[in-house]
């Protein structure tokens, strides 16, 4: 069984959990509202009401609204059909509190249209047509069966009576309708718009951050590369000044490691350069991973890993360039660095999407920083890393359409999903 990382502010927090907050809110308003009502007609006398099925209504609305905040104090999600069925209950109670007091007759017989109004607004169409069926089917059985009330009954012929009440029901079907068509998709509007706003201003802030550490990087690489070429003529003169074996020895390896890091500042500006004339091409999947894994053996050669049988079925193709090979070689190192043994690969597909899985052995990710992972500068490897390689990676994956999704495993351990869009077009072999 895997865990996947989530926030327990961001469930405390969430919409459904707000609006039930605010719906208990309003059944306690309502409550009060009916409660003095009730009373008002009991020292009044003008209405004889059956005081008893009324009392144990309130009584029961009263128990599950206290009930509910108990429950809303603890950080528990709120669920929609949750939240849903507290719609139900409020449109349940007030079924039974009209049967007592006049049915389609009760001039409170329109509040239906407020806790479905709610569940429009809030919830997805499939449980507001459930509330909407149940409110219309709860009027319709009150045209039926209710109690009475002389005060509510209009001093006309009956014939005017029933022409009234049926007038209001369809007033009422027509109004249910209407707000379930019309403010379901107004209200999905909202959240979509909503969801596209949050998306570009967290895009907006990953780039600049990304535009800094880009402006960071190539001044490093300026200022690196004086001092680099400085050392390396030092070294060849130390290596003329002293011909001890030992030290000859000691001098070609620093010589050679100097000599990596020049190459590396050049292969930095290379791939940039290729990044800016050609940022893509494309490749089939099973033969960029293989070329990327051997590079990555090179890199890290005390790393053991094991590449799992491909499923059957030609590989798709993908849209391949050096952004894309260096996110996978973070992720790579970081399943290197949790623990070096044991690494598993898994390149699998369908018919939109690729899957590439990383599997390493180490002590997994802590809990206290596991919603935070992604973000740049957070690292678990101490003063040994920089916090940037699972940055970069997503952000390269995520402008190529895909996602970066890290989970803890039962037996330790860390499994690294990254999913790609696929390339539908046929090319030749290469």
């Amino acid at each position: 069984m895997q865990q996947r990382f989530f926030s327990p502010n961001a469930l405390a927090l969430s919409p459904s959990r707000q609006n039930l907050w605010r719906l208990i809110l309003i059944r306690l308003l309502v409550w009060l509202a009916q409660a003095i009502s009730v009373a008002g007609a009991y020292l009044s006398g003008w209405f004889p009401l059956p005081w008893m099925p009324l009392l144990i209504t309130l009584a029961v609305s009263a128990t599950v609204s206290i009930i509910t905040l108990l429950r809303l104090s603890r950080r528990w999600p709120v669920t929609d059909i949750e939240y849903g069925l507290h719609l139900l209950f409020d449109m349940v109670i007030h079924s039974v509190l009209l049967y007592y007091s006049g049915g389609p007759t009760n001039p409170f017989v329109s509040y239906y249209l407020v806790p479905l109004t709610i569940a429009a607004a809030t919830l997805p169409w499939l449980f507001t047509l459930f509330l909407a069926s149940v409110a219309v089917f709860a009027y319709s059985a009150l045209l039926v069966w209710y109690q009475p009330l002389d005060a509510f009954e209009l001093p006309v012929v009956p014939s005017l009576i029933n022409l009234h009440v049926i007038g209001m029901w369809l007033n009422f079907a027509m109004s249910a309708g209407l707000i379930s068509l019309f403010v379901v998709r107004m209200a999905d509007a909202l959240r979509q718009h909503a969801e596209r706003l949050a998306e570009r201003r967290e895009q907006s802030m990953r780039d600049a951050q990304l535009l800094g550490i880009a402006s960071v990087a190539a001044g490093a690489a300026h200022e690196l590369s004086t001092p680099l070429s400085t050392m390396s003529v030092l070294l060849k003169d130390l290596r003329s000044d002293h011909p001890d074996p030992a030290l000859q020895e000691d001098l070609e390896l620093l010589q050679q490691q100097v000599a990596q890091c020049k190459q590396s500042l050049q292969h930095m500006v290379r791939t940039a350069e290729e990044d800016r004339r050609q940022p893509q091409q494309l490749d089939r999947a099973d033969k960029w991973l293989h070329a990327l894994l051997t590079r990555w053996q090179l890199m890290r050669p005390e790393a053991s890993w094991q590449l799992k049988p491909l499923q059957p079925g030609p590989p798709p193709q993908l849209l391949a360039g050096p952004e894309l090979g260096q996110a996978i070689l973070n992720l790579l190192n970081n399943a290197a660095d949790a623990c070096a043994d044991g690494i598993e690969i898994t390149l699998s597909w369908s018919t939109d999407r690729l899957g590439l899985r990383i599997r390493d052995h180490g002590p997994g990710v802590p809990l206290h920083i596991a919603e935070q992972l992604g973000t740049a500068f957070l690292t678990t490897k101490g003063k040994k890393g920089f916090g940037l390689g699972l940055f970069l990676s997503q952000a390269a994956v995520e402008r190529l359409g895909g996602s970066v999704k890290l989970y803890n495993q039962d037996g330790g351990g860390t499994l690294t999903e990254v999913s790609l869009p696929t390339v539908t077009e046929n090319l030749d072999e290469r």
